[in-house]
């Protein structure tokens, strides 16, 4: 129990220490007027209170990543835990503040201008590819995850679900902002909050569960994976979101539309992070716990980490308390799928500069992209979810390095995103040439050298193409 609360002391004081040290690198400027007021359109540039899009914000970008992701993490022991610390806190957070924040500095452009704009029109026609291609998968993930634990809980078939589910979220990728995602998820946000705060009771008081049973402190550092799975690069694969994901840099934009002063945005960006994290310690503890270890736990999940969630919420919470957390674990996503498909649609719209104000306009980007998620459903959930963890850690890594280029352009301490950005970056590229399945199949060590060359030569274009920038950085600002 003293390590899970020392970690959830970190995360918060990471928030107020670190957060704090970031957001005055950046170098807000509340007398500016953001674009939730110098865009209004009534659809999706509308002025928000702070809870309001602290809320949004959180359950956008946390789907079933800080479930799933921790609870298969987990069996490579509690070194998952201290990744979710480390890289929540240091390249996470840091992500999701700047690709919220460049978006309020750039009229709530989303990532795909921004990697153009700092990094170039290569960098940009490639997000555009990348970040259409990630939010199709987030979509389908977040469509197939929730509809099996419907179908799990009602004994209905899962197309059922996935049919309802598809057409709550073209709905509410079509209407405005304020309409259902303004108004349903603060109650959303309840839901998630009992559920989290909820099992971590349960389990603290638990007769039949002990928090942590048996683990030392020197287990942090090691790999207990029973499967014989490397924990190096495949960890940092496994556990995105709750850590670092490049999922949230297609979320962040939605709500730099809505925010009302850039003083806020460390509370909604780089809060809202902080808040994943806390529910990623909670199910990466609950994963290492309920079954009794990790032995238990690779016995109890049989596969799917589904089975983990349904066994610990009706185990921890009975069968009311239970049902109320899987349906909070069952909203996580859905609330993220529907929100995928809104970027989706609003990057299209930029790339094609095309108004949304008109429905029928929304309607032509929105219908050919659910035509494609409904395709894509029909593909194993585990292929899926192997491609999406390395599409969404490749867009984390883009996104740092455009971080990195605008602190670079505006001579500010550009190592608060070049170091994750590297560190992300060396994860991606080692796990491509040493993946049998995904990549090149090389053995480790190879791989990992590869991924560190090519890191810094990556590394190297980037500072020394942009510190020459900074006199029009500087030109474009004033």
């Amino acid at each position: 129990m003293t390590w899970f609360l020392l970690c959830i002391g970190l995360l918060i004081g990471g928030y107020f220490i670190y957060g704090a040290f970031v957001e005055k690198v950046f170098g807000i400027n509340a007398e500016k007027t953001t674009p939730a007021f110098t865009k209004t359109d009534g659809v999706d540039y509308v002025p928000m209170s702070k809870g309001k899009v602290y809320l949004i914000q959180l359950l956008n970008i946390a789907g079933v990543g800080p479930i799933f992701g921790p609870i298969l993490g987990a069996l490579y022991g509690p070194a998952a835990m201290l990744w979710i610390v480390v890289g929540c806190i240091f390249a996470g957070a840091v992500h999701d503040y700047f690709s919220g924040m460049l978006s309020v500095r750039n009229n709530g452009q989303s990532v795909p201008n921004l990697a153009g704009k700092y990094l170039g029109k290569g960098a940009k026609h490639f997000m555009n590819v990348f970040a259409i291609v990630l939010l199709l998968l987030v979509g389908v993930v977040f469509i197939k995850a929730p509809a099996g634990l419907l179908a799990k809980l009602t004994g209905f078939d899962v197309t059922v679900f996935l049919g309802f589910i598809f057409l709550y979220y073209l709905i509410a990728t079509i209407v405005p902002v304020d309409k259902i995602i303004g108004r349903l998820y603060p109650f959303f946000g309840a839901l998630l909050l009992f559920m989290s705060i909820g099992l971590t009771i349960a389990l603290a008081f638990s007769s039949e569960h002990t928090m942590l049973p048996g683990f030392q402190m020197g287990d942090f550092f090691q790999n207990l994976n029973p499967n014989d799975m490397p924990l190096w690069p495949a960890l940092f694969i496994t556990i995105a979101c709750g850590a670092v994901s490049g999922f949230h840099a297609t979320q962040s934009p939605l709500m730099a539309r809505c925010i009302e002063n850039e003083n806020n945005g460390r509370f909604v960006f780089y809060g809202a992070m902080i808040g994943e994290g806390i529910i990623a310690l909670i199910w990466c503890a609950i994963a290492l716990s309920f079954f009794g270890g990790i032995d238990g736990l690779n016995a109890g999940m049989a596969g799917n980490p589904a089975n983990v969630v349904y066994e610990s919420s009706t185990g921890l919470l009975g069968a009311v308390g239970g049902f109320m957390a899987i349906l909070g674990v069952i909203v996580l996503p859905i609330t993220s799928g529907d929100t995928a498909f809104r970027s989706a649609r609003l990057i299209l719209a930029e790339f094609f500069e095309m108004k949304q104000i008109q429905l029928p306009k929304r309607l032509m980007l929105a219908i050919p992209l659910f035509i494609l998620g409904a395709a894509l459903t029909q593909i194993d959930f585990g292929i899926i979810w192997r491609y999406f963890g390395v599409a969404n850690q490749s867009t984390a890594a883009l996104m740092l390095w455009t971080a990195s280029a605008y602190l670079l352009r505006h001579n500010k301490f550009h190592w608060i995103c070049t170091v994750p950005a590297m560190f992300m970056t060396t994860v991606v590229i080692s796990f491509l040439l040493s993946s049998a399945k995904l990549g090149a199949g090389l053995p480790i060590d190879v791989a990992t050298g590869g991924g560190i060359v090519t890191t810094l030569v990556i590394a190297a274009l980037v500072i020394f193409k942009t510190k020459g920038k900074g006199e029009e950085a500087l030109a474009e600002e004033a």
